[in-house]
Parts: structure tokens; C-alpha cells; sequence
């Protein structure tokens, strides 16, 4: 898709994303007359598809919709197979325009006359000519490391889809929040020998109320080991050495669970253009458009935040594509 510098773009808006915020911002786009691509390095809602096979979303049906299309689920809180149904219904309900399996390489240009390249899968290099930006990007594909030597060994995951595999093995579950808790109880009740390490005195306060007792009594029972004020030194094929306060301790090991959390991409952002607080690494941008310091390029969802990936879900990060689509038409109508 190379198109001669003189000719007009091949599109109004590129989103760069397809999850549920991308997805929004695409909708929202369409509706105003925009001729609009969202370009997403993996499957449609690559993050979702990759969450835990049995998840179960702590939020309403309501509170993941987009669109104005309603979503449906059998119980009160719907769960990943029907979110994944339900974002594939909108954007088949929309003709929405995705290029899965393409990744976006660098944004070149100035507003009005971008120019984005991807390679696809395949190998095939790509480019779209677009007068806006948006960077949808989140963050789940980007795990916080655990910065010891072996973490590249195929037994350590970052990412947690059933507790199946982990049956008669030694398991180390290292984090101490709600999903590192979650975890390291389906993996015992599957038959896994699991120890959990954590950095704080003890498990987060903020794990579900009804998950906190229930992983803190096989600790306390002896059914699920804990070490805490600890943290993994490093990972061999067959243990792991961790530094505890009484000392390092090497411990039998078939897997590493690293749920140390996720982070936005933020050497991307840097790369094209964004500049971020020294501090709080948030994205300068816009509050009433969301436009970056770079004109005519967006940030929508989580990475707004930065760092403070809490502070954005899918339930508020869903709105920001009507603030940008309706900045975006203005400029360009104006333009």
C-alpha cells in the first residue's frame, strides 16, 4: 500500500490497536465520516483472547460495551468466551476496516499526511497514508520483568491461560496480587506444588475479598508454600535460587509464573514522538481531545496513564473515541 507523495491519504484515521478502546475509537470515527483502518499486531482484542481461558470479568455486562450495542451474558459478570463473541459481533456490525497480524514498525510524517509502516506476518511490508493518529496500544503485551538470569528459559510464563499443564509440578507463582493469589490456588487445586515469592510483607490488601482467606489458609495450612520479603535471583532448569531474609534458597522447579504485572510500550511512544513525564512516564497529551504534543497523533485507553495502568480500563478507556473522532472531524472539515 505505497502511495505517491502527492496523492491524497488513504485514510482520515489509523488507529493503531483493535481491542475494545481501538475498536471504539474506529466506531466512533465511522459514525462522523472519516474513512477509517485500525491496525492490531495479533488477533481482533489480541489481550483479551490471551487472558486466562476461565476468566470472569469483576465489572457488568454494561460496562464493556461499545457502539451502543448491547452485551449479553449468562450470568451477571460475562466472561472472556463472551467478550470475545461480543467484540467480534460489533465490529462484524460496523464492516469495521482491521488489519490483524500486522505490526506498526514507526509513524512518519506530519498531521494531515502521516505516513505509517507495518509488516504483516507474512513478512510484507506495508504502507498507509492517514491524516490522523491514534495509538490504542494498552499494555498487557508488555509483562514487567522479573530482571534475573534465566528468565528466558521456556519454563517461565508471563502470561496464564489454565492450570492443566501444571499437574505434579513444581510451580513458583511470583507476585502477591489478586491475579498471582487466583493463580497459585487453580494450580494447587489442579494438582501443582506451588510456592508463592513476593517482595511485600504480605499479600495485597486489595485481592478479592472473597479470594484473600481462601489462599491465605493454605499458606497458613501448609498447602501452598510462601515466601515473602523474597524475590527470585535466579532461574535454572530445574530450580530457582530465591533471596529471602534468612539468606538464598534454592527450591525445586518446573515453571515460573511471573505475574509482576504488564506496562504500556513506552519506548514505542518515545520513538514516535511522544514525550513522557520523567517521573509518572504519562504521555503528554491534550485532557479535552487527548491529542499528544505531537499534532494529529492520539492516545487512547491505558496508555494515557503511563505507568498508572490502573487508573484506565476498558470501562472508562471505551469513551475516549468520541472525544478524539470529534476532534479529529472538526480539524479535518476545518482543514
Amino acid at each position: 500500500m505505497t502511495a505517491d507523495a502527492s496523492a491524497p491519504p488513504d485514510f482520515d484515521l489509523l488507529v493503531v490497536g483493535a481491542g475494545p478502546t481501538g475498536l471504539a475509537c474506529a466506531i466512533e470515527a465511522q459514525r462522523r465520516g472519516l474513512r477509517t483502518v485500525a491496525i492490531e499486531k495479533g488477533c481482533l482484542v489480541n489481550s483479551l483472547y490471551h487472558y486466562p481461558t476461565n476468566l470472569v470479568f469483576f465489572t457488568t455486562p454494561e460496562l464493556l460495551e461499545i457502539g451502543d450495542i448491547p452485551m449479553t451474558s449468562v450470568r451477571d459478570k460475562p466472561n472472556r468466551t463472551e467478550a470475545l463473541k461480543y467484540y467480534r459481533r460489533v465490529a462484524q456490525h460496523y464492516g469495521l476496516a482491521i488489519r490483524q497480524y500486522e505490526r506498526v514498525d514507526d509513524i512518519r510524517g506530519q498531521d494531515g499526511a502521516f505516513e505509517v509502516r507495518t509488516t504483516h506476518q507474512s513478512g510484507e511490508s506495508r504502507r498507509y497514508r492517514t491524516r490522523k493518529v491514534v495509538l490504542a496500544t494498552g499494555y498487557y503485551d508488555e509483562p514487567v520483568r522479573l530482571g534475573c538470569p534465566g528468565e528466558d528459559l521456556p519454563k517461565v510464563r508471563h502470561y496464564y491461560h489454565d492450570p492443566h499443564p501444571f499437574f505434579d509440578c513444581d510451580v513458583a507463582v511470583v507476585g502477591g496480587k489478586n491475579s498471582a493469589a487466583i493463580y497459585a490456588l487453580e494450580c494447587y487445586r489442579a494438582g501443582a506444588r506451588v510456592t508463592m515469592i513476593h517482595r511485600g510483607e504480605r499479600l495485597s490488601e486489595k485481592i478479592k475479598y472473597w479470594i484473600l482467606p481462601d489462599i491465605e489458609n493454605r499458606i497458613k495450612n501448609g498447602e501452598i508454600a510462601a515466601h515473602f520479603q523474597s524475590s527470585v535471583e535466579r532461574i535454572h532448569a530445574k530450580s530457582i535460587v530465591v533471596r529471602t531474609p534468612d539468606g538464598p534458597r534454592e527450591i525445586d522447579n518446573d515453571f515460573v509464573l511471573a505475574m509482576t504485572g504488564y506496562q504500556p510500550d513506552l519506548h514505542f511512544l518515545e520513538r514516535v514522538g511522544i514525550r513522557l513525564d520523567p517521573v509518572t512516564q504519562k504521555p503528554a497529551t491534550n485532557p479535552d481531545t487527548l491529542e499528544s504534543d505531537r499534532p494529529g497523533l492520539y492516545l487512547a485507553g491505558v496508555v494515557v496513564a503511563g505507568m498508572h495502568t490502573s487508573e484506565i480500563f476498558i470501562e472508562n478507556g471505551r469513551f475516549h473515541g468520541a472525544q478524539i473522532a470529534e476532534d479529529a472531524a472538526r480539524k479535518i472539515e476545518r482543514g
